[in-house]
This record gives structure tokens, C-alpha cells and sequence, in this order.
């Protein structure tokens, strides 16, 4: 790839609609929390941790991701993961994150629903006021639960929505996907809608087809996380490209949890080729190695991507964000610009 390419896909503004925030903690971070809350991990340094990241699949992934979420604890410990990765976004020229987090994970262990509000949305709301940087938060419930836990999460949760009406607009569907359709969540997806939350859901990373139309047909969710294995089924393909339904790619996810065996497999080209509205995002960068910037470069090379395809691929993303139209307009205007600027 050439110099003048990376340089472009640098400093292109971008928005990122897959992020899960706990997936951001890198091992410094990690092992700092560690020693500041007494938290014992089963790794003696930085580089044992960051040899425990060779997974086989998204389950082995999980393990290690659940067990560095036991060393948050406090607010501080959210506001620092959060402010960690705005300062990843802001070099990546991220304009808007739509956060993902896992209230269940932290509840868990005894860390309130609140705390891990608290600490996300003052790093967020210092952002904003600091950089301009925009952001909004989805909640996620983890799939392997129950529903009748999701439900109760939700419930706890819902006297926040004022306090943090600014950031909290999404409802999500996350962790092991094989085994757990989105049907499992139809209840608490139904009540999620008629609150008028913003819905999003994991489908089609190791899960069929069958599961993509699950989410858009039952759980009736605005965008399909992941989505990659829609390619299997032509009639959805063809479903996707008519509705600009979006989906949020992860490419270096797909290649660290083998859903792709090497980039240059990856339908991500393909789909956008077909028409699809396919976005790219970094999902849990601390684990899958690479913010934004490096799921476009390492796409670009792996997919031979033209300057047009990038393009659009930022666009994608702000089109598909929970934006206002407003917002969006300003980010296309900006985005427009850069690609007619000087190369």
C-alpha cells in the first residue's frame, strides 16, 4: 500500500457503530486497575496477557474478555476505560463512537448498573465539551443470559434514562451468539421498541443466516451487527441491498476469531460491490489488534479498496449512526470535502 493511501485513510473522518467499550481495555490499563482495586489476574505481566490473545473462537475470546472485566470496579475505573478510547478515536479521526456496554458483566460481580453509567457517560460528556468528539451509548444485553435477566437489567436501568437522556439511546444484543437466536429476546426487545429505544443486535458473525432474519423480523432491530454470514443466503443479500439495511463489520475481529482464515477472504468487498450498506468498525480493539484506522488499512490492502470504496465506507457509517440528519449532514459535508481535496 502506498504511503499517500494510508495517509488518507488516516486522517478520513469516520464514525464507529461497533465498539464494545470493555473490549477497549488494553493490558496496561488492565493490570493498573488491577493493582489499584487489589484485583488478582492469572497473568504476572502485560506480555502474559497479551500471549493469552490467540483465540480459536469467539468463546475462548469471551473467557479472557470477561475475566480482564473483573478489574472494573469503580467509576473512575469506567470514566478511564472510556477516556482511554476516545483518545484512540480522536487519533483514528473518529467523529462519532455509538458505544456498546455490558451492564451484566459488571452487576455480575456486584458493580451497580449506575457506576458503570457514571463513569462512561462523564467520559463522554468531557469529550464532547474538550474535542467536540460525539458520541451515544447502547446497552447491551449478553445473549448466553436469560431473558427474564435482560428484562430485569433493562428495569434497573430505565430511572438512569433521564439523567443521561444526552447519551443513552440504544438497546443491543451481544456475546455467544451459537445457540442463542434472537427470538430468545423478543419480550424484552418488544418493550425496548415501545419505549423508543434505538435497536441494534449481533447476527450472522458465527451464527446462520436464519439468525439475521431473526433479528430483523422478530427483534426488528434498525442494524445487524456483524452480519457477515448474510452472503450465504441470496434472497437476504438481495433483502439487505434493497433495504440499506446496515451492518457493521469488524474485519480483524472476523480474522483474530477465525471467521475468515486471511483478510483477503473477507465478503466485506463483496458486499459493498453488491450494494450492501456495510460500515467498518473495531469491535473490541484491545484484543483484536487495531482501532479504526487499522481495520481500514488492513482492509484496504487485504481487499484492494479504491479510494471511492473507503469513501464510502466513511459514509456508510455516518449515514447509519443515530445521528440527527442535522449532525450526519455536517459529517457528510466534511467527509466530501476531504475526498475532493488535494492528493
Amino acid at each position: 500500500m502506498s504511503t499517500a493511501l494510508q495517509d488518507f485513510i488516516k486522517n478520513l473522518p469516520k464514525a464507529e457503530l461497533h465498539l464494545h467499550i470493555e473490549g477497549s481495555l488494553e493490558p496496561e490499563l488492565m493490570f493498573a486497575l488491577a493493582q489499584r482495586n487489589g484485583v488478582k489476574l492469572p497473568y504476572a505481566s502485560v506480555e502474559e496477557i497479551r500471549a493469552a490473545y490467540n483465540f480459536s473462537d469467539l468463546q475462548s475470546f469471551l473467557d479472557l474478555y470477561y475475566a480482564g472485566a473483573a478489574v472494573l470496579l469503580t467509576e473512575q475505573d469506567f470514566y478511564d476505560l472510556t477516556t482511554a478510547y476516545v483518545q484512540h478515536a480522536l487519533v483514528d479521526q473518529v467523529r462519532h463512537v455509538e458505544l456498546f456496554f455490558d451492564p451484566q458483566t459488571h452487576t455480575a460481580r456486584g458493580v451497580s448498573t449506575e457506576t458503570v453509567f457514571a463513569g462512561i457517560a462523564r467520559a463522554l460528556r468531557d469529550a464532547k465539551r474538550e474535542h467536540g468528539f460525539s458520541s451515544s451509548m447502547i446497552l447491551c444485553f449478553l445473549r448466553h443470559l436469560s431473558e427474564e435477566d435482560a428484562l430485569q437489567t433493562l428495569s434497573s436501568a430505565l430511572p438512569l434514562r433521564e439523567q443521561y437522556a444526552d447519551l443513552w439511546n440504544g438497546i443491543g444484543l451481544d456475546s455467544a451468539e451459537v445457540d442463542n437466536p434472537p427470538e430468545k429476546f423478543a419480550r424484552v426487545f418488544a418493550q425496548a421498541r415501545e419505549l423508543g429505544f434505538r435497536l441494534v443486535a449481533h447476527a450472522g458473525e458465527e451464527g446462520p443466516p436464519a439468525y439475521i432474519h431473526g433479528a430483523l423480523d422478530i427483534l426488528q432491530v434498525e442494524r445487524i451487527d456483524h452480519g457477515v454470514r448474510a452472503e450465504e443466503d441470496a434472497a437476504l443479500m438481495q433483502r439487505l441491498a434493497k433495504t440499506q439495511m446496515p451492518l457493521t463489520v469488524c474485519p480483524l475481529s472476523n480474522l483474530k476469531l477465525c471467521v475468515v482464515d486471511d483478510l483477503s477472504e473477507h465478503n466485506l468487498a463483496r458486499m459493498l460491490r453488491a450494494g450492501l450498506c456495510v460500515t467498518i468498525n473495531s469491535d473490541d480493539p484491545a484484543y483484536f489488534g487495531g482501532y479504526m484506522n487499522a481495520n481500514f488499512i488492513a482492509s484496504a490492502e487485504a481487499l484492494d479498496l479504491s479510494r471511492a470504496e473507503l469513501v464510502q465506507l466513511a459514509k456508510n457509517g455516518f449515514c447509519a449512526s443515530f445521528a440527527t440528519p442535522e449532525q450526519k449532514q455536517i459529517w457528510l459535508d466534511e467527509l466530501e470535502a476531504y475526498a475532493a481535496g488535494p492528493r
